[in-house]
């Protein structure tokens, strides 16, 4: 009997636990019926015993509908090219708004008498420069108080050995070359003196075209049968995937007696390019990873700053 009551007090203790019960008994005996739940146990004998069992009450469940706070490798990779790829437009539409407003000031906002605008504004149209930003600083130019930009070039150790260009468009040299010394000194560069760097680099026309939008072989025939000096191919690294060719570019280096023959091939061909004047390193110098990303770092910082236009390094 009691070890009956035992068996019983067991069960009932499993699928009673946390659940409210009645149980009107006056005593026990050999048989008895345990409503529990969907199960029914019974045996013969006078007396019976019942249970009301009610289920455990449970909160409602709650389905989280927030975005995720981090994206995936992939997502974080596409946004961060997006990134860049904006921020390197918005450079280079600020770069010819202030190359605009000296133009202006030297020869006036007339296109036909002045030479100089007339060129900066027919690289303008090859650079997909919108009309508004081109009118802007042709008006801004004749406002009170605006100064006409000069060009600087500061020079710069960076990590590795290797030597960075830093090429500025200012209205006020004290406040850029201030801007410059500050970033390099706290990405842990250091300011070098003029012509320590410069001599290893080169000014060049340049035609770029991403590797997405054309052909290797394309590329070379268009450079050979238009005159090109030279055409340097992009550095791929081992973690690249496809996505990033919307970021390498081969470079057609253009002589200036040919470069109105190559970029007309390149139209002709349907080729998208970049026209710009760079500076290109002389040699490569190869630098382990840590140095890498540490350069990347600095350059990065240097072209947020708003006088700085461009940042060349010899680091392969």
């Amino acid at each position: 009997m009691g070890s009956s009551v035992r068996v019983f007090g067991s069960v009932l203790h499993k699928f009673s636990n946390g659940v409210s019960s009645k149980c009107p008994i006056s005593s026990f005996s050999l048989q008895r019926t345990c409503l529990l739940g969907n199960y029914l146990t019974s045996s013969s004998s006078s007396t019976w015993v019942s249970f009301e069992l009610k289920p455990k009450q449970h909160s409602a469940r709650k389905i989280m509908t927030f975005s995720p706070v981090c994206m995936g490798r992939r997502s974080s990779k596409i946004a961060g090219r997006k990134g860049a790829q904006d921020a390197k437009k918005a450079k280079r539409y600020g770069k010819i708004g202030k190359e605009i407003i000296s133009a202006v000031k030297k020869g006036g906002p007339n296109p036909v008498s002045n030479t100089l605008l007339a060129t900066i504004l027919e690289k303008a149209k090859e650079l997909d420069v919108p009309k508004d930003i081109l009118e802007r600083n042709i008006k801004r130019a004749s406002e009170k108080g605006q100064e006409a930009y000069i060009e600087r070039l500061y020079e710069v150790y960076g990590y590795g050995g290797v030597g960075m260009v830093v090429e500025v468009l200012t209205d006020n040299v004290n406040r850029s070359v201030a801007a410059v010394r500050t970033v390099v000194k706290d990405c842990g560069g250091k300011m070098a003196d003029s012509g320590s760097i410069m001599f290893k680099f080169r000014r060049a026309r340049v035609a770029n075209v991403k590797v997405a939008d054309a052909e290797k072989d394309q590329i070379l025939t268009v450079a050979l049968d238009s005159g090109a000096e030279d055409v340097i191919e992009p550095t791929i690294h081992e973690d690249d995937s496809d996505d990033d060719d919307s970021e390498r570019y081969y470079k057609i280096i253009c002589p200036a007696e040919n470069y109105t023959d190559i970029v007309s091939k390149l139209r002709e061909e349907g080729i998208a390019f970049e026209s710009e004047n760079e500076m290109l390193p002389l040699t490569t110098i190869e630098v382990d990873d840590e140095a890498m990303d540490l350069n990347k770092d600095l350059m990065s910082k240097l072209l947020e700053l708003d006088d700085v236009d461009a940042v060349y390094a010899d680091q392969q």
